[in-house]
């Protein structure tokens, strides 16, 4: 969870009211906080807080929910702002790229050390959560008075613009800042494929920003500053106009003055949006949820102690959202805010409705006695990752490729889809192990997801000079032995086993898995120099119907 570090000086400063550290201390783990670190001597503090609440990730966020929180203010705070009479046009160009952009600008702001500090924070805490490391969200932040509106968002040919990139005194392109920069080489795989680049130019075509890798050195930045200009590019126009507003209100916070862009492009857009959005909230169901029987007005009451504005209207509560929550998704959340609003200390215990009492699940009980038998049979236990990727299950095992269950947004080429075989995983591990001397036994048991389902596997697999397909068989007797399943085998036509010896465990008429020397082709796929054996179970089919007499 995301850690935000302040001077507890600076925080109860912009609080205000007479709070003390010590209420602070005690009072902010209710809002979903914990409190890493703090040092009285020095105020240096450090508050880990929940991922799912972005505009608490500077100190002026957490000054801001702190002062509904304690009474000092109530309901949602307003900041005025208006136009700046700046334009930024958003090209056609950039719709294959990186589509969406917003803007805003805070002026008349002193940029003291507690400040920048904030802000640089707030920047790299929203890239790595909301931005999903600047995929999604990136954050450019520059001195205004060094360019000239109005701004142009488009995509160029990465050799047709030059600019000397922040913390950098020569000119490169674009092109070459990905090559030779650090934040380019960190960020250059989010422009992996694409012909044109994000950027973002003034009137004299002086560069800003190449999107999402780094700002221009004409804009840093610095301790004279007084005029700011945000943009924020990314996939997501929700996300990105939520975090314009975090950082536009959060610089209002130190007494900036917010004015808006007109964004003009595919949509005309007037950023940032103060607007808040109404959500309505059924009182009857938040005091059935909450187990509580608090009348309309103190439900207003408690929801302004969490910085809303919040009104009766007939038999329903209109809500008024701040603009810089990004993470209201249900009424639900509204209730969970209304319960920390009410305050957990007051709901008192209650006895549980259910005697039941928990328990391990047999296939866990069962996996443990597996994992005993491997490690008296000479085996190391390894836990890989359930996340794979089709290279590795299929082509790389020489076998066919089957339906996988995909994720959504991986994080990495590598992490694509959820496994469907638990041995292309102990290989990997092998592969980082071949520096040590042999041999090397190791197994695993684990989750696949096949057809969709969730079953447990157990594989093992051992490398040295003289493994033999002898080997694997005897270990395979062995834990079926110990498992009081009687079994037959198969021959197997896998390509992953040297054809003639590889070989299928029947059991009860079901393949149930199989065993075997490895192809010399897949322990070459895997960087591997030696002959391997192994096998994979399906630990469920196996035990099913039986684990008493297993246990």
């Amino acid at each position: 969870m995301p850690v935000i570090t302040f001077n507890m000086g600076d925080l109860l400063d912009l609080v205000g009211g007479g709070v003390s550290a010590e209420k602070v201390l005690e009072r902010v783990p209710l809002i979903g906080a914990s409190v890493d670190r703090y040092e009285p001597s020095t105020g240096e503090t450090a508050v880990e807080f929940f991922p799912n609440r972005p505009d608490l990730y500077s100190v002026e966020g957490v000054s801001r929910a702190l002062r509904t929180f304690f009474d000092i203010e109530s309901g949602m705070k307003k900041y005025p702002h208006r136009p700046s009479g700046i334009t930024m046009t958003w090209e056609d160009s950039v719709l294959d790229v990186r589509p969406h952009c917003v803007a805003g600008v805070v002026r008349n702001v002193s940029m003291s050390d507690p400040m920048i500090r904030s802000l640089m924070e707030l920047q790299e805490k929203l890239h790595l959560t909301v931005g999903r490391k600047r995929v999604k969200v990136a954050i450019g932040v520059h001195d205004l008075d060094m360019v000239k509106p109005p701004f142009r968002y488009l995509a160029a040919d990465p050799d047709s613009i030059s600019f000397v990139p922040l913390a950098k005194s020569e000119p490169m392109t674009m092109r070459e800042v990905l090559q030779k920069h650090e934040k380019g080489v960190d960020y250059r795989h989010i422009l992996d494929g694409k012909d044109r680049y994000p950027v973002i130019l003034d009137r004299n075509d002086d560069v800003l920003s190449f999107p999402p890798i780094i700002n221009g050195a004409l804009t840093t930045v610095t301790p004279e500053t007084e005029n700011i200009f945000i943009d924020v590019t990314g996939m997501d126009l929700f996300a990105i106009s939520g975090v314009l507003n975090i950082v536009s209100t959060s610089l209002a916070e130190r007494g900036g003055d917010i004015e808006t862009v007109h964004v003009k492009g595919p949509s005309s857009l007037v950023t940032p949006d103060l607007h808040p959005k109404c959500w309505p909230l059924d009182p009857e169901w938040a005091n059935s949820w909450l187990g509580l029987k608090l009348s309309d007005q103190e439900i207003c009451q408690r929801l302004g102690r969490m910085g809303y504005d919040a009104a009766p209207n007939g038999a329903r509560i209109d809500v008024l959202v701040p603009p810089w929550r990004m993470d209201l998704m249900h009424m639900a959340d509204l209730v969970e805010d209304l319960a920390i609003g009410h305050g957990y200390e007051r709901f008192g215990a209650t006895p549980p409705r259910s005697q039941t009492i928990g328990g391990e699940r047999s296939i866990e009980r069962a996996a443990d006695l597996v994992r005993q038998l491997l490690v008296g049979y000479g085996y190391w236990e390894v836990t890989t990752l359930t996340l794979s990727n089709p290279d590795d299950q299929f082509r790389l095992m020489r076998v066919p490729e089957e339906e996988l269950v995909e994720v959504l947004n991986p994080v990495s080429e590598g992490h694509t889809c959820l496994r469907a075989w638990l041995t292309p995983s102990l290989l990997a591990v092998l592969r980082k192990s071949k520096h040590r001397e042999l041999p090397q036994r190791i197994f695993e048991v684990g989750d696949v997801l096949l057809n969709a389902k969730r079953r447990k596997h157990l594989a093992a697999l051992s490398i040295h000079p003289k493994a033999s397909f002898t080997e694997a068989k005897s270990l395979v007797e062995g834990v079926m032995r110990d498992l009081s399943s009687k079994f037959y085998v198969v021959a197997s036509d896998s390509g992953a086993y040297i054809p003639g010896r590889g070989a299928q465990i029947v059991f009860e008429d079901e393949m149930v898995g199989s065993f075997g020397e490895l192809h010399p082709e897949v322990i070459s796929n895997f960087d591997l120099g030696n002959p391997i054996v192994g096998f994979e179970l399906d630990l469920e089919r196996v035990i099913r119907d039986r684990q008493s007499q297993i246990l």
